[in-house]
């Protein structure tokens, strides 16, 4: 059914799902948690959480705070906090994350930076 906005159901927020069978050509911003099970050819930008489902992928650049990724991606990722690469998972790319965590059976072809987190001076 294409793009959809729900109650998410612990904290009552919102966030954005794009159904499997929905494809989408363009640049996608959202400032809420964003679930893709279908294919979007260019960039994501989230102010909250991106899940790609098994069955979903992203062809172009990933921005979000946090990232769990079962399906595939290719592009440059860059996420603030955690990247969680699920077994399941095909990234082709530039990551740059402070958290990486990688399940055995992921594909990974590309480079990774870790950020640093910067500590406030007091």
């Amino acid at each position: 059914m294409g793009v959809k906005t729900k109650e998410e159901n612990g904290n009552g927020g919102l966030h954005n799902a794009l159904s499997t069978g929905t494809s989408v050509i363009g640049n996608i911003t959202t400032g809420t948690d964003f679930r893709i099970d279908g294919h979007i050819k260019g960039d994501v930008c989230s102010a909250g959480k991106i899940v790609i489902g098994s069955q979903g992928s992203i062809l172009g650049n990933i921005q979000a705070e946090n990232a769990e990724i079962l399906g595939s991606a290719e592009g440059n990722i860059q996420i603030k906090e955690k990247l969680t690469l699920k077994a399941s998972a095909v990234i082709k790319g530039e990551l740059s994350t402070g958290i990486i965590e990688i399940e055995p059976g992921a594909r990974f072809n590309g480079t990774c930076k870790m950020t640093e987190k910067k500590v406030e001076k007091q």
